[in-house]
């Protein structure tokens, strides 16, 4: 690998250094846009021929069903021995990366904070090419100390045999210079806070707490947080007692929870009331969602048994819930857009509009418009289009997808426990449809094993419709379709045993001993 020349940009200068003592570099920047132009300056810098670069330039295309524009730069990045990596990648790919940087292919890597999280990578030098990021209202503010460490903790792993590491921050004059010094190699990390603190989690885990019948009663779960770092931090443990007593009086009439007593019951005694789950709240911990959003789901479903539903009714209810947030958002240039669709559906939402003057109207929105791309992804629209169309990335899209699927898995789970069979078989169809991405035309198809999206639209373009048409269609027409090993491998799924003719005679051929 040569280096044509060298640049003004540090970040760029630093990683060409990198290469050239035959090491590999992290370099961290704040947004997705700034990790896709860095890499792309490292890679107009270097000049080289390898062989194995090329052929994973080629994987990274066909990583999707249909390469993006973000792909197209991906892979020409790769094939010069440089990456990019945030959110907004498939999962396919950043794996991809991670494994190939590790394996000494890729030598660097321009990356958001979130690879700082978790992952362990052979890196010699962290670069911190951005210290700040924006923060709304408040301008550019430097970020934590805590992230800086773990920015700076990805250089030098004792895993893969390093002595040292080097983290290299880049200022941009000597005051700021001053400044990094100051808050990030001689101050001090922020606290660490407890994650129950956020009530979603608390509710989560007060009914987990019952239903595994680790806390009987009230006084129970109340003894377990005072000994957690929740209750240490919070101090005044009163008001802890009344967020716990809140969200049991929500767990009850919600029906997740119940008593031994129904009747009156004095102050002294309720700490000491038997709480037991009941076979839905059971339920609902073992799906590990948020008790709210399970109320929420129930209450959709009952409204869904009194009107007509339609697929985009289950596909806007998920939308609507905690778990799917932040959603995408509408912009302006689509408001009106968006609202049109909100007026075609109007009568099969089963999730209740909110006031337009009402601080939820915009989130309800938002909600709509997610539910639009998850119908657009079931109609057989592709990354490529969502990315032009939404400005929605794969990655972002993949992991929303993921989420959507476990919700209308519960979804379907709870439908069950509640006998509400008259919808159940509307919810599956959507959740296979939306997992799957296809129209409702290629469902049989798409239950053979090895047929997604693509290759069940080339069977069906072809006449190839159904299980019944794959049993009578000619092994030379499928082979020609699918290729020949996926051809036998169909027929056989589907109970038919297709003997291969031996070479140099062809099908239905007798030999001439018949004759004699």
């Amino acid at each position: 690998m040569k280096i044509a020349e060298v640049s003004t940009n540090p970040s760029v200068d630093i990683a060409l250094d990198t290469i050239n003592i035959g090491k590999q570099a992290l370099v961290f920047v704040n947004t997705k846009r700034s990790a896709e132009s860095t890499a792309e300056k490292i890679s107009m810098k270097l000049k080289t021929d390898n062989l194995e670069l090329k052929e994973l330039s080629e994987t990274i295309l066909k990583a999707l069903s249909s390469p993006t524009k973000q792909c197209r730069r991906l892979s020409k990045c790769v094939s010069k021995g440089v990456a990019f990596h945030h959110a907004g990648l498939a999962y396919s790919q950043r794996k991809i990366i991670e494994d190939n940087f590790k394996k000494g292919l890729i030598k660097i890597i321009s990356c958001t904070p979130s690879l700082a999280m978790g992952v362990n990578l052979p890196a010699f030098r962290a670069i911190m090419r951005d210290l700040k990021r924006y923060g709304g209202r408040w301008g550019m503010q430097w970020i934590p100390v805590l992230e800086y460490h773990q920015m700076v903790g990805r250089a030098g792993r004792p895993d893969f045999n390093d002595d040292y590491g080097e983290a290299i921050c880049i200022a941009s004059s000597e005051s700021e210079k001053t400044e990094v010094l100051e808050k990030y190699l001689r101050g001090e990390p922020e606290d660490v806070y407890s994650k129950l603190a956020v009530e979603p989690v608390l509710r989560s885990n007060i009914l987990g707490l019952i239903s595994t019948k680790f806390a009987r009663s009230k006084k129970e779960l109340l003894d377990f947080f005072k000994e957690t770092l929740y209750g240490y931090q919070y101090g005044d443990f009163t008001e802890i007692e009344i967020i716990i007593t809140k969200i049991l009086g929500d767990l009850d009439e919600w029906g997740f929870i119940k008593t031994d007593k129904d009747d009156f019951v004095s102050a002294d005694e309720i700490g000491e009331i038997n709480l037991r789950s009941t076979p839905l709240g059971d339920r609902v911990s073992q799906l590990y969602l948020d008790p709210y959003t399970a109320n929420f789901i129930i209450t959709s479903l009952r409204r869904a048994l009194q009107k007509k539903t339609t697929e985009f009714s289950y596909l806007q209810m998920v939308s609507n819930t905690l778990e799917l947030r932040p959603l995408f958002k509408v912009k302006m240039k689509e408001i009106e857009f968006v609202e049109a669709v909100l007026n075609d559906n109007a009568f099969n939402l089963i999730v209740l509009e909110p006031s337009v003057y009402d601080h939820e109207y915009d989130d309800f929105l938002n909600s709509i418009k997610t539910a639009i791309i998850f119908e657009d992804w079931m109609d057989e629209n592709n990354e490529e289009y969502l990315l032009e169309k939404y400005d929605v990335t794969p990655g972002l899209f993949g992991m929303k997808l993921n989420l959507a699927d476990w919700i209308l898995y519960s979804t379907e789970e709870l439908a069950k426990m509640l006998n509400f069979n008259e919808i159940l078989k509307d919810i599956s169809k959507t959740r296979f449809r939306l997992k799957k991405g296809i129209k409702e035309e290629l469902i049989p198809l798409v239950r053979l094993k090895k047929i997604g999206r693509v290759r069940a639209r080339k069977l069906f373009r072809n006449g190839v419709k159904d299980i019944g048409d794959v049993k009578k269609v000619d092994i030379t027409k499928l082979t020609q379709l699918l290729g020949k090993a996926l051809a036998y491998d169909l027929k056989k799924q589907i109970g038919e045993e297709i003997k291969e003719v031996p070479n140099g005679r062809r099908k239905g051929q007798l030999g001439l001993g018949k004759f004699w």
